[in-house]
């Protein structure tokens, strides 16, 4: 592993200084991508979308729960695992933080798996405890 030059305070604050351009400049160019996607078109969905979850079936229009935006996370479970991947559930398990804030945002969250609940819940109850919200999944 290559180690980085030990450098004065003055010399790092300049090179950072540098560094920094380059981070707005960034910035700037990933703003306008974001701005272009938001421009792309949308195509209407003509399929009825259905998804089980711990209260049973529900619709893809239900799961928007009169909001114009939906969260979706796709949660990586293969049926013959124990567990589901490491990095999603490191990921999921921080979703309880967000949930104070996205129940004022335009647009309600959901966990989609393609594995039979509650397996993915069970596993996670194992590491930390029950979960203190509601994850949806996909019918497989």
């Amino acid at each position: 592993m290559n180690h980085p030059n030990i450098v004065s305070r003055n010399e790092w604050i300049t090179a950072r200084k540098r560094f920094l351009q380059k981070e707005k400049e960034f910035d700037r160019r990933r703003d306008e991508l974001a701005a272009q996607r938001r421009e792309l078109p949308c195509v209407k969905l003509d399929k009825d979308y259905v998804f089980v979850g711990p209260e049973g079936r529900v619709s893809l229009r239900d799961l928007f729960d009169g909001r114009r935006q939906l969260i979706v996370y796709h949660f990586m479970f293969d049926p013959s695992w124990e567990e589901g991947c490491k990095n999603c559930s490191l990921l999921a398990d921080t979703f309880d933080g967000g949930s104070v804030h996205l129940p004022v945002r335009p647009g309600p969250g959901s966990l989609d798996q393609h594995v039979q609940l509650p397996r993915p819940d069970a596993a996670r109850e194992e590491r930390e405890g029950p979960a203190v919200h509601d994850e949806l999944g996909t019918a497989p």
